[in-house]
């Protein structure tokens, strides 16, 4: 690789690594966007340096939340993975999924709480409402995203 190119894998390293992610999926995640087409695991972790096993945890991870997509080919045991073509649409609805989850579980809970009142009270249905809030404006930019994906 170039050294732009390294630098750029190991800025998105650092910036999952300041996300709470652990760094090597950030790295990973940079490496892939770079490329035009699939990419194995052995051959991510050889330009990587880092262990195979550890780049297939962080590879399940990132296609969990919608960033990548593997593959497999005909006759071929290994997999393969490219950057999601549709990846900012499934950002979006994982949030969102999340999101409704926290209201569930607020929800939930609020209602085995019998003497919940007062300013507790008040913060259950003030984090229910900006979730809420936020839900619905995650839907309105997935709408967005899709209607301005060029054809």
């Amino acid at each position: 690789m170039s050294d732009a190119k390294d630098e750029f894998v190991e800025m998105m390293g650092r910036h999952f690594e300041e996300e709470g992610v652990p760094r090597i999926a950030g790295r990973l995640f940079g490496l892939v966007m770079l490329e035009e087409g699939d990419r194995s695991l052995d051959d991510l972790a050889e330009t990587l340096q880092v262990s195979k096993g550890s780049v297939s945890s962080n590879a399940r991870m990132l296609e969990n939340w919608g960033l990548l997509e593997r593959v497999t080919r005909p006759g071929d045991r290994r997999d393969y993975y490219h950057v999601a073509h549709d990846m900012t649409e499934r950002l979006l609805n994982r949030q969102i999924e999340r999101m409704q989850l926290f209201i569930g579980r607020l929800n939930q809970h609020r209602g085995s709480l019998d003497d919940l009142s007062g300013t507790p009270a008040a913060r259950f249905d003030e984090m229910v409402r900006f979730n809420t809030l936020a839900i619905e404006s995650l839907r309105n930019l997935a709408a967005e995203v899709v209607r301005s994906r060029p054809r």
